[in-house]
């Protein structure tokens, strides 16, 4: 299954880290921290925690790393229009606070 996941944020192939992912396990193209809630097969966004879980506690931060026991990465967390999303965010905040 190792080879099947790609990082939530770049989709960079983490083929090269062993599962189970370690809380602090980070994706070796982009450095984001892997256990987090955004890489869950679990992670239900519509949901009021953002968990389809009901006995996991709830995380704020669904980008950061935490020690949720129910934890199981997918291969399905990496969204292209997300990122590209992202980057066109970013470039017009660049260009807004260019000076």
């Amino acid at each position: 299954m190792a080879h099947d996941l790609v990082c939530y944020r770049c989709g960079a192939s983490l083929a090269s880290l062993s599962l189970p992912l370690a809380r602090l396990d980070e994706c070796p193209k982009c450095r984001v921290h892997l256990h987090v809630c955004r890489m869950c097969e679990r992670y239900a966004p519509r949901k009021p925690k953002g968990c389809s879980e009901d006995d996991a506690i709830e995380v704020r931060d669904k980008k950061a790393a935490n020690f949720c026991d129910y934890f199981k990465p997918t291969p399905r967390a990496y969204s292209p229009a997300e990122q590209q999303a992202e980057q066109a965010a970013r470039s017009e905040l660049d260009a807004l606070f260019r000076k």
